[in-house]
């Protein structure tokens, strides 16, 4: 058994300092780097990417609607051309910065209220995925498990991998808990750990309304800006281990 473990980092913007890009290097094996629309600066991103390169951890773009002051988590009916073209730019960007740190972009993972809606809105998914066929068909896309996104996307010829959130609560039909409701976010390093070990083990997670929930994974994430999230994935990391499940990204070596 193996699965990939990721979190969303090259977060920080000038002199604000955003998650443990470092320390969570040594423990995931896929990194969702920012691409300066929901947060990072042009010299943070590089050193982010630089540092995952050393540690063999592979890249992917996390893209998101332009939304600094909101940190992408605020919901946008942006217009088609737009959304596509913002997508290739973030992308493209993140490229360049790979390509001087010696390193690939190999998947792109929608970050935030991109994330959510492109899960099950038509309009907005297409437009993602027709993006991300324009400037490179061979990344892999990365979205939310049990969505119609993966559905969408699979069918446009693109290679899906589907996630789950490892400090994220869900509703019993797979959408993750809005984060304006109390328990939302996760936040016992145990408690989480303990959740993504009978994932893997039964295929299944228990909702808000502690009914299970069946859910097929890939990946596993630990958003980066979470309190405590270095100490939620290495427990995450030690719990599978001592299972027998193996971590590695699901693109294989950077």
């Amino acid at each position: 058994m193996h699965i990939d473990l990721n979190s969303d980092l090259g977060e920080s913007f000038g002199p604000w300092a955003m998650g443990e890009d470092e320390a969570m290097l040594d423990v995931v094996t896929s990194a969702n780097v920012a691409c300066g629309f929901h947060a990072g600066d042009p010299a943070g991103i590089l050193a982010t990417v630089r540092k995952a390169r050393e540690r063999g951890v592979v890249v992917g773009a996390h893209v998101a609607y332009p939304d600094l002051v909101g940190f992408g988590r605020r919901n946008m009916d942006i217009a088609s051309d737009d959304l596509r073209a913002g997508v290739m730019y973030q992308v493209g960007a993140l490229q360049g910065l790979a390509t001087a740190a010696g390193t690939t972009v190999r998947y792109v993972k929608p970050h935030g209220a991109l994330y959510n809606t492109i899960a099950h809105d038509a309009r907005q998914a297409m437009d993602v995925i027709e993006a991300v066929l324009a400037i490179d068909p061979t990344l892999v896309l990365v979205g939310l498990a049990g969505s119609p996104l993966l559905g969408w996307a699979r069918d446009k010829g693109l290679t899906v991998v589907a996630e789950v959130f490892a400090d994220r609560a869900y509703e019993p039909d797979g959408a993750l808990v809005s984060r304006r409701q109390p328990g939302a976010v996760l936040h016992d390093p145990a408690l989480i750990a303990q959740r993504m070990v009978r994932l893997i083990k039964e295929g299944a997670i228990t909702a808000i309304d502690g009914t299970d929930l069946r859910l097929d994974a890939q990946s596993i994430c630990v958003h980066g800006d979470s309190p405590d999230a270095v100490q939620m994935a290495r427990e995450v990391r030690a719990a599978l281990h001592r299972e027998g499940v193996a971590l590695k990204s699901f693109v294989g070596t950077p």
